[in-house]
């Protein structure tokens, strides 16, 4: 079982996400804390109230002192903003999801509704997400997993960003369940950096 620490910036839909899969039995993983680097965000106060320890820290010198009091085996950004350095002993074992199928729309200044109207304005018709490990660069590093979603012609990006959000929603937990599988290693050593 791996254990886990989330990392969020915003309303928490992701670890509601991995916080249910886990309850279901579906995803083999173990939430040991939550940290927010927004100090009223909204993923906070679900962090409370799923009762996993949880924190705010402005910067990675304040997360990783926090997470140095626990036992933890991957690092879930989860819709954290910041560009997060962790500690040595967790190098290799940050995992970000994002909002397209890199290496398209992707880079500093994509993120969120960013991505899904870039999307859209380039008239793609296909959209999707992928979860990679995090290597210091914005949106680089082995790709885990990697959703696809078909889009309509008259898809805004709200609907896009539905219809990925929904691929999120099983990408997340299959890629964490195959880091269990699979090893972190073996993603780092399949690709070339």
């Amino acid at each position: 079982m791996l254990r886990l620490a989330v990392l969020l910036s915003g309303g928490g839909r992701t670890l509601d996400n991995l916080h249910t899969h886990i309850v279901e039995k579906k995803l083999d993983a173990e939430i040991r804390m939550v940290i927010t680097d927004v100090e009223n965000a909204i993923g906070l106060k679900k962090a409370h109230n799923y009762g996993y320890p949880a924190f705010y820290a402005k910067n990675s010198a304040d997360t990783n002192a926090i997470l140095s009091g626990y036992e933890i085996d991957l690092i879930c950004l989860a819709g954290y903003l910041k560009l997060y350095q962790p500690p040595e002993r967790l190098t290799r074992r940050v995992v970000n999801i994002h909002p397209s199928l890199i290496p398209a729309f992707c880079g500093p200044g994509f993120y969120g509704h960013h991505v899904h109207e870039a999307v859209r304005a380039r008239g793609c018709l296909v959209s999707g997400c992928t979860v990679h490990f995090a290597d210091g660069l914005y949106d680089h590093g082995p790709i885990i997993c990697q959703r696809a979603v078909a889009l309509e012609f008259d898809d805004d990006a709200d609907a896009i960003a539905g219809k990925v959000f929904a691929a999120e929603c099983l990408a997340y937990p299959e890629a964490i369940s195959r880091i269990a599988r699979l090893g972190v290693d073996y993603f780092w050593e399949r690709v070339r950096q």
